[in-house]
């Protein structure tokens, strides 16, 4: 169950650093309502599952996975360049998450 809280975590992490572009520097206040929701809850579902995950592999997986996602979002939303050096550093990412998680407990 800490993988999915974790996994949980990491797309709220995505849902508010994409939210905080449309905050606009936490001008607006419904985007900035709802970026503040996503933080709290990404780090609450982090705190649940560092429970029982190892720090290190938890902390790195959960800003891997908000990483990655707000590179796809900033690619898809905002029509950031699309780059082989910004796929294969995604790819990166991905095998360290991937890896991370399979050679941690929990």
């Amino acid at each position: 169950m800490a993988w999915i809280y974790l996994f949980l975590a990491g797309l709220f992490e995505t849902g508010w650093a994409i939210g905080l572009k449309y905050t606009e520097g936490f001008s607006r206040l419904v985007p900035s309502l709802l970026t503040v929701a996503a933080m709290g809850v990404s780090f609450w579902l982090l705190s649940a599952a560092l429970r029982t995950l190892p720090v290190g592999s938890a902390y790195a997986v959960w800003t891997g996975i908000g990483a990655v996602g707000t590179v796809i979002l900033g690619i898809l939303l905002f029509k950031e360049p699309v780059t082989v050096a910004r796929m294969l550093s995604i790819l990166l990412i991905l095998a360290g998450v991937a890896g991370l998680r399979l050679t941690s407990g929990g």
